[in-house]
């Protein structure tokens, strides 16, 4: 068991880590460019701000098994990652 000042170092480390994926604020221009994608798209809200944040933060891909696949929206282009290989994923 780790006594409270070595977890919460490690738990600073960890979420430090994180930020290297760049995670997108939530915030309400985000989620007003959801319901447009919701709108557009008739996409769960859920699935509308996947799609949002994927887009806010320059993506080129979306990996997800809940969209349909090599469906292209406006730019970012929705992959089942069980349908397709990573080698068949060409980059822009």
């Amino acid at each position: 068991m780790h006594r409270w000042p070595d977890a919460q170092g490690q738990a600073r480390a960890e979420i430090n880590d994180l930020f290297a994926w760049k995670p997108v604020l939530v915030d309400g221009q985000l989620m007003n460019f959801a319901w447009k994608m919701q709108d557009r798209y008739r996409f769960s809200f859920w699935d509308s701000l996947i799609v949002a944040a994927a887009k806010h933060g320059s993506c080129s891909y979306l990996l997800t098994e809940d969209l349909q696949s090599n469906q292209d929206l406006d730019g970012l282009l929705i992959i089942n990652p069980f349908l397709t290989a990573p080698e068949a994923i060409h980059t822009r």
